[in-house]
């Protein structure tokens, strides 16, 4: 176990990198090791990655069980997550949600298409009754 008396990271990406390693885990062995703890066979290696570089921060459930999985404190866990999140790392990768209901409402389906247009140029056909 990682003792909670240790000077933790501001942030959670270092800290998770630095728990991983310390099991001697690859990202997919983590990946697998939360997947077969938490019942929830879909956790990829590359969302691991995405939490490490914090391009996302995981969640309460993915908290608790990465607390379970890599033996540490979920209240260090918890602090290093605020903290990653007050600081911003968190990078988007594209527009968040709001934007794109909004552009989907206006009828945009892609940078600079609209919704009667497809990807040839062409113009969309009706099917007549």
């Amino acid at each position: 176990m990682i003792s909670s008396a240790s000077p933790r990271p501001a942030q959670l990406g270092p800290l998770l990198v630095r728990c991983r390693l310390a099991h001697g885990w690859s990202q997919q062995r983590a990946a697998a090791e939360l997947c077969a703890a938490s019942g929830v066979p879909t956790l990829s290696r590359h969302e691991i990655s995405r939490w490490e570089r914090q391009r996302r921060v995981p969640g309460g459930f993915w908290l608790g069980w990465l607390a379970v999985v890599l033996d540490v404190p979920l209240v260090a866990l918890a602090e290093a997550a605020a903290a990653t999140r007050r600081a911003g790392s968190t990078r988007a990768t594209g527009p968040g949600r709001a934007a794109l209901a909004g552009a989907r409402a206006s009828g945009r389906t892609g940078p600079g298409r609209t919704g009667g247009t497809t990807r040839g140029g062409g113009a969309r056909t009706r099917a007549t009754r």
